[in-house]
């Protein structure tokens, strides 16, 4: 009897049309009936861009009390409201890895950070190194990017993005207990470890002799190759978080 309702729980969520919102700033949990004040942003897309009416369904999510199906009971241009319905979903953290990444150009970084959300990337971490080519990140912009993706892939919580910091600073604090895999050019050896907490990728011109001296002294790195060619960091970021991915789904 269980499964059966898991199944129907499961079709319910597969075949649905309705439009996916991440809300941000909740103050108590959900419940059936709760009525939900909606951002002048969340109107204009209901309203503007999806062309929803009072009636039509909505489903949201907050990182927090799982996903919920909605139903719009008033959209103005600047305001909207929507009623709970019933929970398609419950929490549940997304099961992934740390990213430890140097900035790169502003659209790679943004790539990155949009495929990174879609392959369960729990924390991005940027640093910067030797050969780091930029320091400035749109926070702003990065987070919509990831919470855009997070709402297009149904994971039902957002990645944290943290404050830029030297790789070396990351390193001396960073415990022996979290396997950290680094993707090191001509260096490492077989795919990326099982089981590791975090995935590092250097700037597009590789890690200078000193970090990649200081990375395989760190009792918490595995190297790994991720092949004969050299990648694109983004590239390379994504490559090795898919082999991870399938890697840590293996029993």
């Amino acid at each position: 009897m269980l499964e059966n309702e898991r199944g129907k729980r499961y079709a319910q969520i597969m075949s649905r049309t309705d439009p996916r919102l991440f809300i941000a700033d909740v103050s108590s949990p959900w419940k059936e009936g709760e009525l939900l004040p909606l951002s002048a942003g969340h109107a204009h897309y209901l309203g503007k861009v999806m062309r929803l009416q009072p009636g039509d369904g909505v489903v949201l999510f907050n990182g927090r009390d799982g996903e919920w199906q909605a139903v719009v009971e008033g959209l103005q241009k600047k305001q909207a409201t929507v009623r709970l319905s019933s929970c398609l979903r419950p929490q549940q953290d997304t099961e992934g890895v740390e990213l430890l990444f140097a900035p790169l150009k502003r659209d790679a970084t943004e790539l990155l950070i949009r495929m990174g959300t879609e392959l369960g990337v729990t924390r991005f971490r940027p640093v910067l190194t030797a050969r780091t080519n930029t320091h400035r990140l749109n926070y702003e912009r990065l987070s919509l990017i990831a919470q855009e993706a997070a709402e297009q892939c149904e994971r039902l919580d957002i990645p944290v993005l943290m404050p830029l910091e030297p790789l070396a600073a990351v390193l001396a604090r960073w415990p022996a207990r979290r396997k950290m895999a680094v993707a090191l050019e001509r260096q490492g050896t077989g795919g990326p470890p099982s089981g590791c907490d975090a995935l590092l990728i250097g700037p597009e011109g590789g890690f200078a002799e000193e970090e990649v001296q200081r990375l395989t002294r760190h009792e918490a790195v595995q190297s790994f190759s991720l092949g004969p060619r050299i990648l694109r960091a983004d590239t390379a970021a994504c490559a090795a978080l898919a082999q991870i991915s399938a890697t840590n789904r293996q029993p």
